[in-house]
């Protein structure tokens, strides 16, 4: 295991403004917190059917009704937000996907990782290699796991892999997510009281440290995800429920019958990664989300009921957050219409169907426009993601790998070749880290020359959102900086370009408003996404409940997901000074009225719009089919300015794209 690193707190920023709120430390009795991270649960999801706990709580406890993800929405840049209360720019981390190729090692089930190729970090042993080429400064901020461990508290993080050990990275624990269960006491630990561990975990060990017990079957029983006859679409009218339930509720078990009990945590994290996969696979609105947000409730309820058996119910907060919110994937219907889905196949145009469009393979668009761009990805099959048009006709073909010499395997299907990044890039390389709703593009020879050409391409292709260029680049006609939105790392390890993906937060599909396209992550058809600038993916859960907030409370300030860790650190009075968000004083029992608080919105837009642009249609990959009379490109980035007490917070709402 890595040596443990020390960390010098600086002084804290926001001390004045903050002065007099209630401490942690001046309590007779300590106080235990509890985030639940419901993994992209939409505010407009919670309802007393589906989420009977979750509602009561959010009804009888502090309801924050302008909760902001920080962007890009992704789940490791939130996970990372939650865990620092620090922005991108000055954490220095940028997932879920990034390319570092300094970095060398293997992943949790210890395969060797190709780090030439954009990396998906949800997994605790990519953390470490990236961690060891960052030197041990993955993150280059402490974070709330370090703060409490410098103050003598325990914890404990429990859930999915990647975002519970991000804020962790120690191994401090007892941390247990859907690979390992570490440190390597808590793993014996639990084998002693003859409870199953992730399979996986053996490996997180020097060989021989840890073995299986011969009765260790695999607690982590995630089902396949049920497909159309084309084999590689999601079916959205599957009914059979969420996949990942079994794996949560083992997941949960051991935190309430073996960590909360024994160990006592002051801080835990439970990290559940419904709805936000199942929406991936199915679709916002779809009858296996309903099943994924009711399965989650069930958790609630048991968590708070054991609180009550063990008597902490009078002296723990709960806190209930979603890292991001979820859009449904889809293209505009006028171009690409809703189809009905039936017996396992796409049928005929109907206002009332399914999605048959939405995925885009950004550096496919890149290369055939000319640039020598990479993504990592092998070949795609997406005949229904990557859109079927009006007339019946697909926007890419499908064609066969006859002899295994495109795909790697003789008698695939595919559309798109594989586009991995090479041992030697060539000049004016683009490497493109897919993540979504949003993705990232890296220069690696640093060409501004080359920056302004992709981006004027982005510009013309209507798929495409707001845009955002690193300051060294000089100021790029149509885009924001970096620093705009508090992206911009000194460290150099921001991308040099940030692309959201266009959206129609109106659009509706299976009944839910919210649509977007989206980039190929994972190279998987998904129906639901998020990542974007989209006020749907930007709006985020936050609901709290115990002794220290007030009760029955619609808090009506702008909030953010960067805000939770400094509350938490008020509350459990420990310091926490390179935080950029600020302690939720407003909802705490003794906090103070939110009218003492001033709120501006603000709109933010390029200088200049780019002109001379000719504007291309999703419909035709090559740019054919074009968008007549549109020339021009801009965006709006709106926000909210929140004044308190001298210090200024800026929250994100959405960027949308202009073409005129």
């Amino acid at each position: 295991m890595r040596a443990a690193r020390t960390f010098a707190f600086l002084a804290p920023a926001l001390v004045a403004a903050c002065a007099g709120a209630p401490r942690g430390a001046m309590r007779a009795e300590p106080r235990r917190v509890i985030v639940i991270v419901w993994d992209g649960l939409r505010p407009d999801s919670i309802n007393p059917t589906d989420t009977p706990n979750l509602h009561q709580l959010r009804e009888s406890g502090t309801d924050f009704t302008d909760n902001h993800a920080a962007y890009p929405s992704f789940t490791m840049m939130n996970a990372a937000a939650l865990a620092t209360g620090a922005s991108p720019g000055t954490a220095g981390f940028y997932g879920n996907v990034l390319w570092d190729p300094r970095a060398k090692g293997a992943d949790s089930a210890g395969k060797p990782v190709d780090f030439r190729q954009p990396v998906f970090s949800e997994d605790y042993a990519v953390l470490d290699d990236l961690d060891e080429a960052a030197h041990g400064a993955l993150l280059a901020v402490p974070t709330l796991f370090d703060a409490a461990h410098a103050a003598g508290l325990a914890t404990a993080a429990v859930g999915k892999g990647g975002a519970i050990y991000l804020g962790d990275r120690l191994r401090r624990g007892p941390i247990l997510d859907e690979k390992a269960a570490l440190p390597l006491a808590f793993a014996r630990e639990l084998q002693g009281a003859r409870v199953a561990l992730p399979t996986t975990t053996p490996g997180a060990y020097p060989a021989g440290a840890l073995a299986l017990a011969p009765d260790n079957a695999n607690p982590i029983d995630n089902k396949p995800t049920k497909r159309l006859e084309d084999g590689a679409t999601a079916d959205p009218t599957d009914e059979n429920g969420s996949p990942y339930k079994a794996g949560l509720e083992y997941l949960v078990t051991v935190y309430l019958e073996q960590v909360l009990p024994a160990k006592d945590p002051k801080l835990s994290v439970l990290w559940l990664r419904d709805p936000d996969s199942t929406q991936h696979a199915y679709g916002v609105g779809s009858a296996n989300y309903r099943d994924a947000l009711r399965g989650d409730d069930r958790l609630l309820g048991r968590l708070r009921a054991k609180l009550a058996e063990l008597g902490r119910d009078a002296t723990t907060d709960v806190i209930v957050v979603s890292d991001h919110g979820h859009s449904n994937v889809a293209g505009p219907a006028s171009l690409f219409p809703l189809r009905a889905v039936s017996g396992g196949r796409v049928g005929d145009i109907d206002p009332n169907g399914q999605s048959v469009s939405g995925m885009v393979r950004l550096a496919d668009l890149l290369r055939r426009a000319g640039f020598a761009a990479f993504d990592g990805l092998p070949c795609s099959n997406m005949p229904v993601g990557l859109g079927i048009k009006a007339d019946g006709t697909p926007v890419y073909p499908t064609a066969t790998d006859v002899d295994g010499s495109v795909c790697g395997k003789a008698g695939q299907k595919y559309q798109i070749a594989p586009l991995k990044v090479p041992e030697k890039l060539p000049p004016g390389a683009i490497v493109v880290a897919v993540n979504g709703g949003s993705d990232y593009l890296y220069v690696p020879d640093g060409d501004p020359a080359v920056v302004r050409k992709a981006v004027a391409f982005l510009q013309s292709r209507s798929e495409v959102g707001a845009i955002f260029v690193a300051a060294r680049h000089g100021p790029v006609a149509g885009t924001l900086p970096l620093p705009a939105i508090r992206a911009e790392n000194a460290g150099g390890r921001a991308p040099d370009a940030i692309v959201s993906y266009d959206f129609d937060e109106n659009a509706a599909v299976n009944g839910v408003k919210g649509t977007e396209y989206a980039g190929v992550l994972n190279n998987a058809s998904y129906r639901g996404m998020h990542g974007s600038f989209s006020p749907i993916d930007m709006h985020s859960t936050l609901v709290a409940a115990g002794p220290d907030f007030r009760r029955g409370f619609k808090d009506p300030l702008p909030t953010g997901n960067i805000d939770v860790a400094p509350t938490i650190a008020r509350l459990l009075g420990i310091e926490l000074p390179r935080a950029e968000g600020r302690p939720l004083l407003e909802a705490l029992a003794d906090g103070p009225p939110a009218g003492d608080y001033r709120v501006a919105a603000r709109t933010i837009a390029p200088d200049a719009p780019a002109t001379g642009l000719t504007v291309r249609l999703p419909t035709d990959p090559d740019g054919k089919d074009l968008d007549p009379g549109k020339s021009s490109y801009t965006f709006e980035l709106r926000t909210k300015v929140l004044t308190y007490g001298g210090a200024t917070f800026t929250y994100f709402d959405s960027a949308k794209a202009i073409r005129r």
